[in-house]
């Protein structure tokens, strides 16, 4: 019996045999990890040995290798086999049917099978041609017959790789590149290609190329336990979905997190994520290192002899000096000869300053010596290191690259412990691009872009920094976060009053969106609620460039031009509260000239009348009168490339007063597929001798794809849900059944409400839910059911989550008493069960 103990039954017993014992090392719950892939190759070499030695006696002249992955003896479960028959050329036919007797087997069994038959000379020249077949070969190794063919087959191969390395290195750069640009980032997707995203098992193997070179090698520290923790997890993927998969989708996780032993899948990404990190920085430190001596080697050699020759024989590396105790080098930031970590405590912050200020990259050998021999910084941190923190976080798009490079060698947990919590920590909302720590530097990378606009840049980039931190902690991490910025403030040298402020923004470095996008900002308690939150004009400022960077910094789903307009308007008002400014009382604002022409039409015809138009600016005071109950709509929204980018599109509506005008509206908009945005709605008293009143629905929408719909089908199914003759219920219902949601989507039911007192004029009730199609119209049915007035409505939504927020009041316009709104939001809540 072999290492594995089954090896000599798959032998004995054939396919059958091997089979079973494959079954049964796959089921076994004690082994797995590198002892089951090594058991697992074995039993497979076993049997293929078994295979070849039956089909021929002619053990000269043919022999069968194991080449990329297989050659490395790291078969996950579900691994297809890569073999190559070499032969001498000698007998094509007896090679042919001996290829034959060898890949039925295979596929008789189901395994997936990456076969060629080649001679020597083919397989090297197939090689030349082909980048991705000469990687392979690098890692043949030998299964069974003439050991001398394969032996002289490898070393050939690898002399001619190491022979063409300044040709195909580049060329293998360039695949990584394009690879990397298709499958995005390992370390920061929430459904990960473990093997063809940048930092994959892909990645790991070309490291493994470029040390074959002889040209450059890789880091090694922690490269091979990241190379296993990623295999770790493929193994337990393919043992979860029985499919040779390397995609890590969101509902596998849980499974594989089990498979794995790890707590849930938060643990199991974080992990993918800790490996992808090591592998993406050994690469960037590798390539650099292959770019520089592939560079010194293009030097014609009589000019590279004469600079040698006037340094006794060694070459001159050029050093400019950067700052103190830091020079460039090749192209990177190194430690000057003098510098001495041991005894200068801030070197670390001002070697990545002047290396992030100079656009270079921090020298890995530096960053090393750094970590291995700089002393702590006091408590708290001399003025010269905070400054210089400063300076690194204000650099822009440099700052990233070098903050990696000290987080590779742990430089950043120890100066600032708390990110421990936050490092490769996985965010699980389609809209955040990043992982929680890559996004507070993009925070600050953005922020940085915003520094001229503010009277105190050095704490809007600390605030863009830590204003997530609290995200390592139970709870809102909003108020953990002020905790933890209290104290890194302290820690790093700020007084009392910039603590303050930093703590502040670091609290609040929601309220100015959520505010904008959920609350109704003509009621003067919202504007002086956030004055009173933010507390003096200049955190004003400062919270509106952290807002807009945290936005930028998240992805293009969390800022829009329209969210930018509504933050600025808030900004603005809550500016002349603070500056003193009277404030108008509470009072509904007239009606614009429009909306009084809307409303008389209405009331003359009997039946709504819209009005759509495109806005790059609020709406006028005035605008042309409708001639028809429809004013015209654009076919499609207008590209910014013609002009101001589009707010949205403002869809006026005017009915005469009746029941049920708020879900009509909602489901007909929903049927068309359009998203609401925003949603006003009161009464307007018609003039002076005509009785009665007419609702005034003043939307924002915007199409979720394709073009507008025409204001004339509109009004047409909005008369159709009014008079009761279309069933917009029933309609949801049918097209939810023809396009069902993707698995992983959610339930719109799972939703939290609450009543906050954010007005004297209404009563506010929020609502959290899983967006879906149809949700608000859900919400407005249960509002008319509950006998309640709606007077706006504001919806935001990102990636899949909504939050709306309804002003509603009883009958004559007064708030509602706090057990009736309680009543209220439990229908509404019940409505999201249904």
């Amino acid at each position: 019996m072999t290492s594995t103990g089954v090896t000599d039954e798959a032998e004995d017993s054939g396919p059958g045999g091997y089979a079973a014992a494959r079954l049964r090392l796959l089921t076994e719950g004690a082994r797995s990890g590198p002892p089951r892939r090594r058991a697992l190759a074995e039993l497979t070499d076993g049997w293929l040995a078994g295979l070849f030695g039956a089909a021929t006696e002619e053990r000269t002249g043919v022999s069968l290798v194991a080449v990329g992955g297989y050659g490395r003896g790291e078969l996950s479960p579900r691994s297809d086999l890569d073999l190559l028959l070499l032969h001498d050329g000698r007998d094509d036919k007896a090679v042919a049917a001996l290829a034959d007797r060898l890949w039925y087997p295979v596929w008789d069994l189901g395994i997936d099978l990456d076969h060629s038959v080649r001679t020597p000379q083919q397989a090297r020249k197939t090689a030349g041609q082909d980048l991705k077949v000469h990687l392979g070969l690098l890692d043949a190794r030998h299964l069974a017959g003439d050991l001398g063919l394969t032996a002289s087959l490898r070393t050939a191969v690898l002399a001619d790789w190491r022979n063409q390395a300044p040709k195909r290195l580049p060329e293998l750069r360039d695949l990584c590149a394009e690879r990397a640009e298709r499958q995005g980032e390992l370390q920061f997707l929430l459904e990960p290609d473990l093997k063809e995203a940048r930092g994959g098992l892909r990645d790991a193997t070309a490291l493994r190329a470029v040390a074959a070179s002889w040209l450059a090698d890789a880091p090694r520290e922690g490269l091979a336990e990241a190379r296993r923790r990623l295999l770790d997890v493929r193994d337990a993927l393919h043992l979860a979905t029985g499919r040779a998969t390397d995609r890590l989708a969101l509902q596998e996780q849980d499974q594989v997190a089990a498979e794995l032993g790890l707590l849930d899948a938060d643990a199991l990404l974080r992990q993918v994520y800790e490996a992808a990190r090591v592998i993406s920085y050994a690469g960037d430190v590798t390539w650099r290192e292959v770019g520089r001596v592939l560079r010194s080697r293009s030097v014609r050699p009589r000019l590279r002899a004469m600079m040698n020759g006037r340094n006794g024989g060694k070459p001159v590396a050029e050093r400019s000096p950067l700052a103190e105790g830091v020079v460039e080098q090749d192209g990177e930031a190194v430690l000057a000869r003098t510098a001495r970590p041991e005894r200068d405590p801030v070197l670390p912050l001002r070697a990545a300053a002047a290396a992030a200020q100079a656009g270079l990259p921090l020298s890995r050998h530096a960053v090393r010596r750094l970590a291995a021999t700089a002393r702590p910084l006091p408590t708290p941190w001399p003025a010269e290191a905070r400054e210089q923190l400063v300076t690194l976080l204000g650099s822009g798009r440099p700052t990233v690259q070098v903050w990696e490079a000290l987080e590779a060698e742990g430089l950043v947990t120890r100066l600032l412990p708390d990110w421990e919590r936050v490092r490769c920590r996985p965010q699980r909302n389609a809209v955040h691009l990043w992982t929680v720590d890559r996004h507070l530097i993009e925070t600050a990378v953005r922020a940085a872009g915003f520094t001229r606009r503010v009277h105190r840049p050095d704490l809007l980039l600390i605030a863009a920094l830590l204003h997530d931190i609290g995200k390592g902690w139970p709870g809102d991490h909003s108020v953990a976060g002020e905790t933890i910025a209290r104290d890194v403030a302290a820690r790093i040298g700020f007084d009392g009053a910039d603590t303050a402020v930093l703590a502040t923004l670091v609290r609040h470095h929601l309220l100015l969106v959520e505010t904008a996008t959920r609350r109704d900002l003509d009621d003067p308690a919202t504007v002086r609620a956030v004055a009173q939150a933010v507390g003096t004009e200049h955190t004003l400022e400062l919270l509106h460039a952290l807002t807009e960077a945290d936005a930028l910094a998240t992805g293009p789903a969390a800022w829009s031009s329209w969210r930018g307009s509504l933050v600025a308007d808030l900004v603005k008002r809550v500016s002349g509260v603070l500056a003193g400014e009277p404030q108008p009382e509470a009072e509904t604002a007239a009606p614009t000239a429009e909306q009084e022409r809307l409303a008389v039409e209405a009331f003359r015809t009997g039946g709504p009348v819209l009005a759509l138009r495109a806005q790059t600016e609020p709406p006028a005071d005035s605008a042309p009168a409708p001639s028809s109950p429809v004013s015209p709509s654009p076919q499609s929204s207008p590209s910014s490339a013609d002009g101001p980018e589009p707010l949205g599109v403002e869809l006026l509506i005017a009915v005469p007063d009746q029941a049920g005008v708020l879900p009509a509206v909602a489901g007909v908009l929903a049927m068309h597929r359009l998203t609401v945005r925003t949603a006003e709605l009161r009464s307007v008293p018609l003039p002076d001798g005509v009785e009665g009143s007419v609702l005034l629905l003043d939307w924002r929408v915007a199409a979720q794809y394709g073009s507008l719909p025409q204001a004339a089908r509109l009004r047409a199914d909005l008369v159709r849900a009014l008079d009761g003759t279309l069933d917009i219920a029933a309609r949801l219902a049918e097209r939810d059944a023809a396009h069902p949601r993707r698995r992983g989507d959610g339930d719109a039911g799972r939703g939290r409400l609450h009543a906050p007192a954010a007005s004297r004029l209404a009563t506010v009730i929020e609502v959290r839910a899983q967006d879906a199609p149809g949700l608000l119209f859900r919400l407005g049915r249960a509002l008319e059911a509950a006998g309640v007035r709606v007077r706006s409505a504001h919806v935001s939504t990102l990636g899949a989550n909504a939050v709306d927020a309804f002003y509603v009041t009883r009958g004559e316009g007064t708030p509602l008493p706090g057990d009736e709104a309680a009543s209220v939001a439990r229908g509404l809540e019940e409505s999201l069960r249904t």
